[in-house]
């Protein structure tokens, strides 16, 4: 019997939350589709989870993140969306800008000119009133009603 070669896909997001208890999207088109996500992307070869985490922040927003603390792991089986026979794990971590926003945020979901492969626009969302349907992927979802849990049975202060 022929034994299946393991393939998997690291994925990395970044959970920044305002003063306002409102956290970040980022609204894309890519693969000819619209996706709602957390910032974060792809792991790439000799990268550890936070050095993928950085390396993101910096192509995405051009500043680093400080106060970067694991959140999530995923911790079932989750094949990947766009690679066939790819197990995917994603890891969540809860982080800071280093300083002021010095990129475009909106208040409008998918504020681009067109929809072309490769946009990119950010987005505040209440935490509160984010709903997890309005999430692309599925372990997005899961982390977002894990989040809304633990806001909703916290003082909302501590965790800021």
């Amino acid at each position: 019997m022929q034994k299946k070669e393991i393939k998997y896909k690291l994925r990395v997001y970044a959970l920044i939350i305002n003063e306002q208890l409102e956290i970040l999207l980022s609204d894309e088109y890519q693969l000819d589709m619209k996706m709602v996500k957390f910032p974060g992307g792809g792991m790439e070869y000799a990268e550890g989870t936070i050095d993928c985490l950085q390396r993101e922040a910096m192509e995405e927003f051009g500043q680093p993140l400080i106060n970067v603390r694991h959140y999530y792991t995923t911790d079932y089986y989750q094949p990947a969306l766009f690679f066939k026979d790819h197990q995917l794990i994603s890891f969540y971590y809860t982080a800071d800008l280093s300083e002021e926003i010095r990129f475009r945020v909106s208040r409008k979901p998918f504020d681009f000119p067109e929809m072309k492969n490769g946009q990119q626009t950010f987005r505040w969302a209440s935490l509160q009133d984010l709903e997890p349907a309005e999430l692309s992927f599925p372990i997005d979802q899961k982390v977002l009603m894990q989040l809304k849990d633990e806001y909703s049975a916290t003082d909302l202060t501590l965790l800021l």
